[in-house]
């Protein structure tokens, strides 16, 4: 079977086990899921629930560093002196890979990058590794 239909099935029979162990609304964990399934998916998440837009731009933020200069200076620094990010660029690397390392058939490719590598000359899709390297963020 399909890994991403086998992940798929699996996160159904969560939902349903989350839902009624712990008595949380179904609207609720939908939110939960669509902030997952998103969190790495731009020009999407500003149209839906702010739960799901925070998710997105809390990510980009943390991992990325987009938006740095503009989130204030003084409460980054508190944070990151309340959760140090000790490696951190080298070790969310390694963190992603150990999530798929054993099923990298789930994860050929992005639409996005290979669309655009095909037909706009010359393109070469930004390296998530270097991204995350060359983050405003120290490493703490």
């Amino acid at each position: 079977m399909d890994p991403t239909i086998q992940q798929r099935i699996r996160w159904r029979e969560c939902r349903s086990t989350v839902s009624s162990h712990y008595d949380i609304p179904e609207p609720s964990i939908q939110t939960v899921w669509e902030a997952i399934a998103l969190h790495t998916t731009p020009g999407v998440t500003q149209y839906m629930d702010p739960e799901v837009a925070l998710l997105f731009t809390g990510v980009g933020l943390d991992v990325l560093g987009e938006g740095f200069d503009q989130f204030p200076k003084d409460i980054r620094e508190k944070i990151v002196a309340e959760y140090p990010r000790h490696s951190f660029k080298e070790g969310i690397v390694q963190a992603f890979f150990g999530g798929f390392a054993h099923k990298p058939e789930s994860i050929f490719g992005t639409v996005k990058a290979d669309v655009c590598e095909r037909y706009i000359k010359g393109y070469k899709s930004p390296n998530f590794c270097d991204l995350i390297a060359n983050s405003p963020f120290p490493n703490s």
